[in-house]
């Protein structure tokens, strides 16, 4: 039977949507720490709790550069325009950057891309207190978007806010955590170490490392979970079908659950209707031996979460 990981937000943060959830497909409701302020964490759990007993797991924002907070929502940048990146002044004009320790690696030359290659910005020069950046590709940014450098770089597996967020889900007796941006094993093992008792890790696979090491990632996690979104950016997009089969593939000789996440239902975060491509996907995903399915933008800040759930399970019982 299809289990599905539900990601709250907005959209299904009420009364509501949380009484009606069928338990019987619902293995998980993900709270994602990246867009989750670290003050409302304990009060989202316990309002959560309110209205339905489906364990709850914690999305660490993990390994991942992104915007930080800017001083409008959103931010335009024109080609050939120049853009500064603040290393230690927050929310002056120019860009901030998540988590800190990025500061230490970047350089000059290296290219940033925001948001999925929606805007790309080149480092030209460096002084104690910023980055100077031109813009190759022009765009508008926002609030806490994903940044991909063009090399390898060396950032923490928990970001500050992550390890507060271990501190919470102690206090509150949350047992499943999913780690993003697991590039090894060792990170898993570090994330139980903050735990006095045992949790269950879904490890998530979005990198090209994380591929490499997934045998080693797979023995020492509960559950591991393709983020095609992330994963994309590092492979190729036309290569993303044929590697997830080769994962789902990999998991179930190693008999580790596997979930797939990602544009399942896209068009349902407006649309009322799935497409048919969409529709297709989630049955060949299912067909191929995933073990469940994520619901991330769909059931967070969609128009229709109710029936995007509805929708993965009637086309689940349809094999």
């Amino acid at each position: 039977m299809i289990k599905i990981f539900i990601t709250l937000g907005p959209a299904s943060m009420n009364k509501s949507f949380l009484s009606n959830l069928n338990k019987k497909y619902i293995k998980l409701l993900r709270i994602n720490l990246s867009h989750t302020n670290i003050i409302d964490l304990e009060k989202t759990v316990k309002y959560i709790r309110k209205y339905t007993n489906i364990p709850i797991s914690f999305d660490t924002e993990g390994a991942q550069v992104r915007t930080s907070v800017l001083k409008k929502k959103t931010m335009s940048l024109r080609k050939n325009s120049n853009i500064i990146i603040n290393k230690e002044i927050k929310n002056k004009d120019g860009l901030d950057l998540n988590p800190q320790d990025i500061y230490k690696e970047l350089k000059i030359n290296d290219i940033l891309s925001i948001d999925f290659d929606g805007v790309k910005i080149k480092i030209i020069a460096e002084s104690d207190t910023l980055f100077k950046c031109k813009v190759i590709e022009g765009g508008v940014i926002g609030t806490n978007k994903s940044i991909l450098v063009n090399r390898k770089i060396s950032i923490p597996a928990f970001t500050k806010k992550d390890i507060q967020a271990f501190d919470i889900a102690q206090k509150l007796k949350i047992k499943n955590v999913a780690l993003s941006f697991t590039s090894c094993a060792q990170d898993i093992k570090r994330l139980r170490e903050y735990f006095t008792y045992p949790i269950k890790i879904t490890s998530k696979i979005e990198s090209l490392k994380a591929i490499m090491n997934l045998k080693e990632i797979m023995n020492e996690a509960d559950n591991i979970l393709i983020d095609r979104g992330d994963l994309s950016k590092e492979v190729p997009i036309h290569l993303i079908p044929r590697t997830q089969k080769n994962i789902v593939m990999a998991a179930q000789k190693n008999n580790t659950p596997v979930y797939v996440a990602t544009n399942l239902l896209e068009s349902m975060v407006t649309q009322k209707e799935p497409t048919r491509a969409e529709v297709n996907d989630i049955y060949n995903t299912l067909n191929d031996g995933a073990t469940g399915l994520v619901l991330a933008a769909e059931t967070a800040i969609g128009k229709y979460p109710s029936e995007c759930v509805n929708m993965v399970i009637d086309v689940s019982k349809t094999l």
